[in-house]
């Protein structure tokens, strides 16, 4: 096999999120099916495979990825107030394969580390990974699409892939495995936020409103739809600029009355 064509390095990037019911701290089911895929390419390519997590090394949750299957979970010890995608970034540099979740599981989660981290890296970045393989020095991948599609992407190595809550992995936890891995804090440099002064935190007042035109059809005309497939209407605006986007927008939300300006 060609050298070229080996992934010898793969990095997984995993984070802890909370109970919906309990609150209790727990790992990130969207993570753990990054791993297994992760597993899944190091034994078959017998690359070298590192779990890191940026934050607090003695969260309980960090060590039920050890009970999923690493040996090992790297914790880069941030603070809450510090940039955990440029520490992030900075510590993958080296890697062929960086892996991660689409999303977290916890309460301030935005969705947007794996995009900062590869914007970082200057990589490609591939979202909602169902199915991940390596070959020929590109990442081949089968990504998620609305109504049960799915597309076939390829990019070439290095890249960062983000990993779909549907992926094709089946996470096994084994409490012996979590008895015999360990938790490794490692020391950073301080990665401060700079857009982090420009944010105000506050307690949660009141829940958002969801923007609907109001219901002028008559109770006939609302039941249809649950028997028919008739389209309500609506456009679908592709080409243009970001500004024409935006002004089409404004303008739905005005001809239903919905803004005042």
């Amino acid at each position: 096999m060609n050298a070229a064509s080996q992934l010898h390095r793969i990095a997984v990037l995993v984070s802890t999120g909370r109970h919906p019911v309990s609150s209790a701290p727990q790992y990130s089911r969207n993570d753990a099916a990054a791993l297994e895929i992760g597993q899944r390419l190091a034994g078959k390519h017998h690359a070298q495979l590192d779990v890191i997590h940026a934050g607090d090394a003695a969260n309980p949750a960090l060590v039920d990825y050890l009970a999923l299957g690493a040996r090992e979970v790297e914790v880069l010890t941030c603070a809450a107030d510090e940039d955990m995608a440029l520490a992030l970034s900075a510590r993958v540099r080296d890697y062929d394969l960086v892996l991660t979740g689409t999303r977290g599981e916890g309460a301030f989660d935005t969705g947007m580390l794996h995009y900062r981290v590869a914007a970082a890296l200057g990589r490609a970045l591939i979202g909602s990974a169902v199915d991940v393989d390596v070959s020929a020095g590109r990442a081949v991948i089968r990504q998620f699409l609305p109504k049960g599609l799915r597309r076939r992407v390829a990019a070439t190595l290095p890249a960062v892939v983000a990993v779909h809550p549907l992926a094709n992995a089946r996470p096994r936890y084994a409490y012996a495995r979590m008895r015999s891995g360990k938790i490794r804090p490692v020391p950073v440099s301080r990665f401060v936020d700079s857009e982090a002064d420009a944010w105000t935190l506050g307690p949660v007042e009141r829940k958002p409103v969801r923007l609907a035109p109001a219901e002028k059809r008559s109770g006939h005309a609302r039941m249809l739809p649950a028997t028919t497939t008739e389209s309500r209407g609506g456009s679908v605006v592709i080409e243009g600029t970001a500004v024409e986007k935006a002004q089409m927008i404004l303008g739905y939300l005005r001809e239903h009355q919905l803004v005042d300006y």
